[in-house]
Formats: structure tokens, C-alpha cells, sequence
């Protein structure tokens, strides 16, 4: 094949030509791409107006609540004590907070184990029941024995007892149950413990016994005298010269304690006394607990008296002592030490109880029961049982670091998920099939404050107490609400502090503050987009877009009209607060007529800014609105209250209830269509015999402690109406509040319930406006399609037909907010340009690429035509110079 290069031949510059040719064909390519840049231009245009519409848009969440505006702020003056909050409900004050107690978890602690996975007991099935409530009445500590028989004569010496590690002062005065008292609650601040002296009582046998007397008729007939005292009061005496049975006898004493003028120097001496001398049960007390010294005081020769038959009585002195308790303030353990506790009537150690205690559970807190037979019979199973019940007990295994071979360091522990005083528990067995449960088990676990107590208390439930402004309050946690209304307190710690409640101004003003910026920022974006500069004859990217104008005029069309629907205010629109348009365009605002605004005007500021919903019902409440609900005033209609799910007895409870053992209940709740399997649980019954009250708590706190129905949200409650009979009910409102009882074994529930059935709850139901709405429980919603479409109100009350009427307004953020939603996101209008924009440059690149494919096919063309015009002149120049040889060759011939 031949190398050729056009233009050769003929001297045709083929390749310029063509060139040239096709520079001018390519002309178009420019246009493309122009257009192209200028819809990117565009494209990038419209990415910066999102961004800062979606800037603007995020500045305007916060103001489209009401919160967000009439916010008001809490300050203690010492904030380790407490601190607090306050909503718009509150009023501004100042206000005195005294916190004397922090609200705990009670916890116990059962003995120590060798192991914690060794058998406890034979493996008996056995049915442990946990509920929680109150104890009440009596105290918590240690009941101490009668004072040693040489207090009254020697005291206790100093240091003879010790009570929380506090050397409690004693000595040679100590004498008695109630001088010991006084000693142990003076150092009541640092120990944490106080003592009650129990009543001196004489011995029981003193004047005799089994109805018969031993004091024996005075004789002082030989000469000499006789005188009895109780306390330092002299009650009888007999001179000399009286012969026995015709003086002082056991009858005769009673006579003389009969007498006013004894009984008074006996009451003024704090002693009383019961029984008689003349059948052996006189006895005298002292109810502080001062020693009661009886002595009888003999002169010369005497026969008679105390213990006395006619022998001779040389005199005799006998003195009782009391007892004292220990009481903890706190319910925590005491511990007790000391050189001679045993003085003191105590036993050196640790520990405490409740005495004369009774215990209630709490309706509102659950209970359940667990199974411990052979399969779980120890710590570690024991734990896991209770944990996995999920019904307010929580729990653990604590060593205590003993060991060797007799050491048993394990304990279980056992606290209360919840905080309070209800939150005590109380533990029962029970066994199975008629026998009796585990005694292990019952020696390990068996906790009821007002009997047998075989766990430790190391912590007792408390509630926070506390007064605000001198009012007493208390709260079952740390939180403190309702005492101030609108207020909710977190108590910290015991102490004193001053709250001060103000409305939160500066947070309003940099909220107003904030949208005013927000809206400039945003106006400048626009501005810059669609402007025109006059001199460099040179506008913005967007200039005379339709889409850039008609967001400007969007928002400046809303900014400028008034609010309607408000209720009680006089605030509509923004220039009220001191916020007006400039000349440019711009936001400016008067700091001076915004803060008078917030003087006078404080909570009504936030209709000009947020969604505001006011009815004339007190009962209905604003819940929320969706972006296509309307301003207005709207009347209310309901046809329809909710109402809960109820089973309803029909006979009244007896006093008293037997629940049999092993009885177990299934229990639907709040249940779907289909059914959830979730929704249904079994219930164990602890057996015992029950009042109506203690029943209808039972079934609550029995319910509710399952689990999967406390997962769910789902509650009962039980209550006994004033004619005896048993309800339960649902604590959800609506078509999906439902509860069913079936028995499964034991007891039947219709010992309970009668012939009682359950009745499903009902959705409330209405209108709006006179629209349509939907009920889901007490929520009424407006339907799609109406002005009022996803306004959402609350119904309570027991009121039906007109409810009067609802007024909602659309603050401006509000409905900026919507605006700037119509914008953006995948359906918003600015997508739809982008979108549009970005198609156009798809299709101009296929238009260039296609212009391409043709430029070079013409390119192809010119340069065919132009290389066979090359060809021709080329074999043409060959054959004129062919001719021309032959021309000149012919001429020389």
C-alpha cells in the first residue's frame, strides 16, 4: 500500500481547508455549551438556596413551639441541694425549700452461704410470692432486755455501750432505763439512733401469786414501827403497840392506795399501779421508765409484810428497772458495742427489725410470684428466678470476702427496682399440692414487716421529704412535683435552699432575635440569587426565576399578614413586638418594644410565632396540627366519650376471700385483631384468705407485674365500689382497651367476678368544625381533605354534645416553616427546577454528542471530496506536463 499526503500531488492545502471547514461547522458546540453552564449555573444557584432555606428552616424548629417561647427558669440559691424546672404553667416567685430526707430503695440481705450453687433445702416445689407496700406504725430497730440487776446500784460505766460506733456517756449515774435513754438520744445526731424507755414494772409476784397474797398483817405489838414506800411515797405505816390483823393487812393497803391523798403523791411521782394487795397482783409502774425502789422501813421488832407470814421483818428494799428499745431513724441496721452491752440489756452486734409494724401492700405496685423446686434451688437460680420475674425486686449475690473451711461469705440481696416508702417488700411461701413449703426456703427468704422478719434490712424505703414555703410535702422519689404548680424539683441532698422562679426573658428574646437574623440571612441568599446589577449590566443566577420569586413573595406575603384563630390575646402580628420590614427588604426589631412586649404580653407571645390551639372546654386539650390544618375558630361536637376496658363483678365481695393454692389465672390485656400472643399471661394467686380491699390489690399489683404487659405500657387497676363489688379496669382508653379473665386452675375467678363479663372499651367520637374526625382512644383527629385534617385534641370530661368551640392558629415560624417544607425535600419545588435543570443538561449533552457524531461525518465527507479533487488536479497537472514535453519536443522537430 502507498503512503499518500493530500495536497501532494496538486499543492492543495487539504488539510487547512478542511480544517477551516470544519471550525465553522463546530460553531453550534459553543451554544451548547453555554446553555449547559448556564443551566448549572443554575442547578448551583438553586444548591445554595437550599442550603440556606434548609438553614432557615432548621432556625425556625425550635419556634414553632409554644415552649420555646414562654419558657420560664429556675434557680436555687444552692444548687448541691436541689435544682429544678418550671413550664409555662408556673407562676414567677421566690420560694422556700427545706429537703430533711432523700427518697431510697429498700434492700435486704439474707445470711451467708457457703456456695451459691449448692442445693437450698430438698427441692420441694415451692411458690414465692414478692409484693410491695408500706409499713407502717411501730418503729425499726432493736428491743432491748431488762437492764442489768446492778444498774440501779452502780450505773454503767463509761463505755459500756457503744451504739454505730459512738461512745454513749455513761457512768455510776446512770441508773435507770430512762437516764440511759437520755444518754443514747442525746448523741441521737451522730449515731442516727434513739432510745424509747419501756414502763418500770414491779414484779408480778411481789405481793403474791395465783390469786393469793403473801404480805402478811403487821405486828408491831412488840414495839416497834413499820412504814411502806413506793417511789419515796409512803403509802402506809403502822405505829408500835398494834397487834397483828388489827393494824396494816393486805386489805388495808389497799384501802390506803385507794385514798386521794396516796394516789396523788403517787401521780406526782409518775407512778400508777393495778391489781390488789389482797389477791397477790398489785403492781406499780412508771411509765418513763425510772426505777421504782419499794422499801419497807422497820424499826424494833416487826413481823408481816412483803413475802412476810408472821416472821420477823427486819426491813427490806427491792428496786425494779425498766428496759429500753432502740429505734433507727433511718431504718438502717444498729450496731451495737461496748465494754457491757449486756448492762444495757443488749447483745453486741448488728441488726434491727420492725416491732409492731403492719404492713399494706400498694395497689399501684406490682407483685409476682416465682417457682424454686429442685431445677433452681439455690443462690444462683434463686437470683435468676427473680430477676427474670421483672416485677420490682431486683436481685444479687454479695460475698464478704470470708473464708476458710467453716466461712459462708455468700449473700443474696435482695432492693426494690423503685424508691419510697411503698416500695417495702413482704415475701411469702407457699408450697404445692397441699404441702408445705421448703423450710429452707422460708428460713432464707420469709420477710414480712409485721411478723416474722429472716432477711436483714440494710436499708430502709424512704420518700424525699421536704416543705416548700412551710408545707410538708413528700415524694416516693427524688423528683418533688405539684408543690410548686408548674414546677418539678430534683432533690440532691438535705439541706436548705431558696428557689427562684422568673420568666425566662433573655431566652425570648434570642428566640425573637433568632428568627429575625434567620430571615435576613435568607433574604440576603435571595436577594443575591435574583438581583441585578445595573453597571456591570450583569445579573444573578436566578434572575427572574419563578420559583426564586415566588419563595420571596411567599414568605414576605406571610410575614406581612396578621394571625388569625388566636384566642385571649391581642397580639396578631409582628410589628406588636417591635418587628418591622426595612426599605432593602430586611428584618429590623426594637429590643425596647420586644422587652415591653415580654412585660405585659409574656405568654402571648408565642401564638405570633408557633401553633397555638385554645378551646373553651378546659377538658380538651391542643395535642398537635399537621402541615395541611388550617387557622380558625372551630366548634366542637361529641357524640361519643372514650372508655376503658372493664370487667365489672356482680356480687359483692365477702369479707373475707379464700384463694386456694396453686390458683392461677390467664389474663388478656389491651389485645389486637388478630391476637398478640404478647398480650395474654398467666397469673399465680398467692393462697391466703383476703379482705376486699387486700383482693382488689392483689389482682392489681398481681397484673401489672407481669411483664410483658409493663413492656407494652399496659395497667390495671382494681377497685371495690361502695356496693362491694370488684372492678377491673383497663388504664388505656379506646376501641384497643380490653381485659379478660379466664381460670386456669385453683380458685375460680367467679368467686371473684360472679357472672360478670368483660365490655371492651370505646374510641371517642365527633366533629370539628362540623368535619369529620377520627377517635383513637381520648384523641380526636380531624380528617384528611378538611381545613381542621390533622388537628389532634384531647377529650376528657364527662360532658356530651356542643363542647364549645377551639380556636387554632398558625404562628408565623410556624407557617414559614410549612413554606420552607413545600421548598425542599424530594417532592419540594426546588428539587422539581433542579431536577428540570439537570434533565436540560442531559439532553444539550446529547444534542452536542449527537452534533458530534455529525461533525465527524461531515469532516469525513469534506475530506473524501476534497482528496478526490486533490486526485484529479494531480493526474491532471501529470497529464499537462505530459503534453507540455510532448508540445516541446514537437516544436524542436
Amino acid at each position: 500500500m502507498g503512503i499518500s499526503s493530500p495536497g501532494i500531488g496538486s499543492g492543495i492545502d487539504v488539510n487547512t481547508i478542511v480544517s477551516k471547514l470544519m471550525a465553522v461547522e463546530s460553531a453550534p458546540l459553543a451554544d451548547f455549551d453555554k446553555k449547559s453552564a448556564s443551566y448549572l449555573a443554575q442547578v448551583s444557584a438553586f444548591g445554595n438556596l437550599s442550603s440556606a432555606l434548609s438553614s432557615f428552616q432548621g432556625s425556625l424548629s425550635s419556634l414553632t413551639s409554644a415552649s420555646s417561647f414562654q419558657s420560664l427558669i429556675s434557680t436555687p440559691s444552692d444548687s448541691t441541694v436541689m435544682s429544678a424546672t418550671a413550664n409555662s404553667t408556673a407562676q414567677p416567685g421566690s420560694y422556700r425549700v427545706s429537703i430533711s430526707q432523700i427518697a431510697q430503695a429498700q434492700t435486704l440481705a439474707s445470711g451467708g452461704y457457703k456456695s451459691t450453687t449448692a442445693a437450698i433445702g430438698v427441692g420441694n416445689k415451692t411458690t414465692i410470692n414478692f409484693a410491695l407496700g408500706t409499713a407502717s406504725g411501730g418503729s425499726f430497730g432493736i428491743s432491748g432486755s431488762a437492764l442489768g440487776a446492778s444498774l440501779s446500784t452502780g450505773g454503767l460505766t463509761p463505755g459500756s455501750l457503744t451504739l454505730n460506733n459512738t461512745v454513749i456517756a455513761t457512768d455510776g449515774s446512770t441508773r435507770s432505763a430512762r437516764l440511759l435513754a437520755d444518754a443514747i438520744n442525746a448523741k441521737s445526731t451522730t449515731t442516727g439512733v434513739s432510745a424509747k424507755p419501756s414502763a418500770t414494772v414491779t414484779s408480778a409476784s411481789l405481793f403474791g401469786a395465783a390469786g393469793a397474797s403473801t404480805y402478811g398483817d403487821i405486828d408491831t405489838s412488840a414495839g416497834g414501827t413499820y412504814a411502806l414506800t413506793v417511789g419515796g411515797v409512803e403509802i402506809a405505816a403502822q405505829a408500835s403497840g398494834v397487834a397483828g390483823g388489827a393494824g396494816l393487812t393486805a386489805a388495808a393497803l389497799d384501802t390506803a392506795l385507794a385514798g386521794s391523798a396516796v394516789s396523788r403523791a403517787l401521780a406526782d411521782a409518775n407512778i400508777t399501779f393495778t391489781g390488789t394487795a389482797a389477791d397477790g397482783t398489785l403492781q406499780f409502774s412508771n411509765a418513763d421508765g425510772s426505777n421504782i425502789a419499794i422499801t419497807e422501813v422497820v424499826t424494833g421488832s416487826v413481823s408481816g409484810g412483803i413475802g412476810n407470814s408472821g416472821t420477823a421483818n427486819v426491813g427490806s428494799s427491792t428496786t425494779a428497772v425498766g428496759s429500753i428499745s432502740l429505734v433507727s431513724a433511718d431504718g438502717s441496721p444498729i450496731t451495737v458495742g461496748g465494754t457491757n452491752p449486756a448492762g444495757a440489756g443488749f447483745t453486741a452486734g448488728t441488726g434491727g427489725a420492725y416491732i409492731g409494724a403492719s404492713f399494706a401492700a400498694d395497689a399501684t405496685r406490682t407483685s409476682g410470684n416465682i417457682v424454686i423446686d429442685s431445677t433452681n434451688n439455690t443462690l444462683q437460680g434463686i437470683l435468676e428466678a427473680i430477676n427474670k420475674g421483672n416485677f420490682g425486686v431486683t436481685a444479687s449475690i454479695v460475698s464478704d470476702g470470708s473464708s476458710g473451711a467453716g466461712a459462708t461469705p455468700n449473700h443474696l440481696i435482695l432492693t426494690s427496682s423503685a424508691t419510697g416508702v411503698s416500695s417495702t417488700m413482704k415475701i411469702t411461701l407457699a408450697g404445692s399440692g397441699g404441702n408445705p413449703p421448703d423450710p429452707d426456703l422460708v428460713a432464707l427468704l420469709g420477710y414480712d414487716p409485721a411478723g416474722v422478719q429472716n432477711l436483714s434490712q440494710k436499708a430502709a424505703a424512704a420518700d424525699t421529704r421536704a416543705t416548700v414555703n412551710g408545707i410538708a410535702v413528700t415524694s416516693s422519689g427524688t423528683s418533688i412535683s405539684g408543690a410548686i404548680a408548674g414546677v418539678n424539683i430534683s432533690a440532691l441532698a438535705v439541706g436548705n435552699s431558696t428557689l427562684t422562679v422568673a420568666k425566662d426573658s433573655s431566652a425570648l428574646s434570642t428566640n425573637v432575635n433568632g428568627f429575625v437574623k434567620a430571615f435576613n440571612e435568607l433574604n440576603s441568599q435571595i436577594t443575591s440569587l435574583g438581583a441585578y446589577n445595573a453597571e456591570t449590566k450583569s445579573g444573578g443566577p436566578l434572575l427572574g426565576d419563578t420559583t426564586l420569586r415566588s419563595l420571596q413573595s411567599g414568605v414576605r406575603r406571610q410575614l406581612s399578614a396578621s394571625i388569625t384563630g388566636l384566642r385571649g390575646t391581642n397580639l396578631t402580628n409582628l410589628s406588636q413586638i417591635g418587628i418591622s420590614f426595612q426599605k432593602d427588604g430586611t428584618l429590623s426589631l426594637d429590643n425596647a418594644k420586644l422587652q415591653k412586649a415580654i412585660n405585659t404580653n409574656f405568654n402571648d407571645i408565642a401564638g405570633l410565632f408557633a401553633a397555638v390551639g385554645r378551646g373553651t372546654d378546659p377538658d380538651i386539650k391542643f395535642v398537635s396540627s399537621g402541615s395541611n390544618t388550617k387557622a380558625g375558630d372551630y366548634a366542637l361536637n361529641i357524640t361519643q366519650l372514650a372508655t376503658q376496658g372493664t370487667l365489672q363483678g356482680t356480687v359483692a365481695l365477702p369479707a373475707e376471700t379464700t384463694i386456694d393454692a396453686d390458683t392461677t389465672w390467664t389474663v388478656t390485656l389491651n389485645d389486637t385483631t388478630p391476637p398478640t400472643l404478647a398480650n395474654t399471661a398467666t397469673i399465680s394467686l398467692p393462697a391466703g384468705t383476703y379482705n376486699p380491699s387486700q383482693l382488689a390489690t392483689l389482682l392489681q399489683s398481681s397484673i401489672n407485674g407481669v411483664s410483658a404487659f409493663a413492656n407494652a405500657g399496659a395497667t390495671v387497676t382494681a377497685t371495690v365500689g361502695d356496693d362491694g363489688k370488684l372492678k377491673l379496669q383497663s388504664t388505656r382508653y379506646g376501641s384497643k382497651s380490653n381485659i379478660h379473665v379466664i381460670t386456669a386452675s385453683g380458685t375460680d375467678a367467679s368467686a371473684v367476678f360472679g357472672s360478670g363479663s368483660s365490655v371492651d372499651g370505646l374510641d371517642v367520637a365527633g366533629t370539628i368544625g362540623g368535619y369529620t374526625a377520627t377517635g383513637d382512644g381520648q384523641n380526636l383527629t380531624g380528617a384528611a381533605g378538611a381545613p381542621v385534617e390533622g388537628l389532634k385534641l384531647t377529650v376528657t370530661g364527662d360532658a356530651l354534645g356542643n363542647r364549645g368551640s377551639f380556636g387554632f392558629s398558625q404562628g408565623y415560624a410556624y407557617q414559614l416553616n410549612a413554606l420552607a417544607a413545600s421548598y425542599l425535600g424530594a417532592k419540594g419545588a426546588i428539587t422539581s427546577r433542579t431536577t428540570g435543570l439537570n434533565n436540560s443538561v442531559k439532553d444539550i449533552t446529547k444534542q452536542k454528542d449527537a452534533f458530534n457524531s455529525r461533525l465527524t461525518d461531515i469532516e469525513a465527507r469534506y475530506r473524501k471530496q476534497y482528496t478526490a479533487l486533490d486526485t484529479s488536479i494531480a493526474s491532471m497537472n501529470k497529464t499537462a506536463s505530459f503534453l507540455t514535453q510532448q508540445f516541446a519536443a514537437l516544436s524542436k522537430s
